[in-house]
């Protein structure tokens, strides 16, 4: 059942966006567990389009927020105001109060406005004065920044950037892919072709049915010796944290799903250690002098820890 839902949350997903079904499956893959997704890109690579549209099949409520730098917190939180005919303070909701958030260029815009959405994204409920409103379940954050050009733009911190599950780089659609771009763009209705294939309910059913997706003990021993060599690199300040293993987990967990299987295998973990981990290092100065990347320790790293033999078992 979640294999046949899934093939057609893709198939809507795909009418709009084209040439990318691997970044689909991924966020997708997010979803499933609960996190939430950082797309990293130039502009017009269709970040906003994937988003609206997982928002449109999935049958979940969106809202978009295209952050500047005179965006505030309580644009993200919500405020209260003062109601004449209570003499009380009545809250509104604020751009948080969806399933689905899409924040649009999240470096662009201030510290304290970023603090507050990835707040909200780890609390999963906004407190405004003194009062806690819980938000909508799932809530999923669907960032995009662009990373070309640093005028005006307000770098995420890395303690914050740990609170995304993956971050994922779309790239430019091949030249087939291009081409079929421009022969179905048909305006502005083009979402309007994309129809709702699940439910909220589904939604949240298939979290949590990820909680019984089987993984033994040497899979799990697996995934924290990758975490902890993170750890160990030279060229590493800060490897990947107990919540980026966590997250490896849950990712290799949907991939799984995804596979039609109800237990972890090796290559799942392997699938999903860069979108997971690549964001959560800090590499020391001398890794940019030398022209080592982020990727390049996780490949360094990938080849040197051994995948557990699981046909002996």
């Amino acid at each position: 059942m979640i294999i046949e839902q899934s093939e057609q949350i893709i198939k809507e997903v795909k009418k709009v966006f084209i040439g990318k079904d691997e970044i689909i499956e991924k966020v997708l893959m997010a979803i499933y567990a609960g996190g939430h997704v950082l797309l990293e890109d130039a502009p017009g690579v269709g970040k906003t389009t994937l988003a609206l549209a997982f928002s449109r099949a999935l049958g979940l409520s969106y809202k978009r927020v295209q952050f500047t730098p005179d965006t505030m917190p309580s644009d993200i939180t919500g405020f209260s105001v003062y109601d004449k005919n209570t003499g009380e303070l009545k809250y509104k909701p604020g751009a948080a109060d969806c399933h689905l958030l899409l924040g649009d260029e999240i470096n662009r815009t201030s510290p304290k406005t970023q603090s507050a959405l990835l707040e909200v994204m780890e609390e999963g409920s906004v407190t405004v004065d003194g009062i806690t409103h819980v938000l909508p379940k799932p809530f999923i954050c669907i960032a995009t920044q662009n990373h070309y050009g640093a005028a005006g733009t307000q770098a995420l911190p890395e303690s914050q950037m740990d609170r995304f599950m993956v971050r994922l780089s779309i790239g430019y659609p091949g030249r087939d892919s291009q081409v079929e771009i421009l022969k179905n763009r048909h305006g502005i209705g083009d979402m309007e072709i994309v129809h709702p294939r699940m439910t909220v309910d589904d939604v949240k059913a298939i979290q949590g049915y990820l909680y019984s997706v089987k993984v033994i003990d040497e899979i799990y021993y697996y995934m924290a010796d990758l975490c902890e060599a993170t750890r160990q690199e030279s060229m590493v300040e800060l490897g990947v944290s107990p919540r980026g293993t966590s997250a490896l987990a849950q990712m290799a967990k949907a991939r799984a799903v995804l596979k039609e299987r109800d237990y972890v295998i090796p290559e799942d973990v392997q699938a999903v250690f860069e979108d997971v981990c690549c964001h959560r290092l800090v590499l020391r100065p001398q890794a940019k002098i030398e022209g080592i990347t982020a990727a390049d320790i996780l490949k360094k790293v990938l080849d040197s820890i051994k995948a557990p033999s699981l046909g002996r078992r």
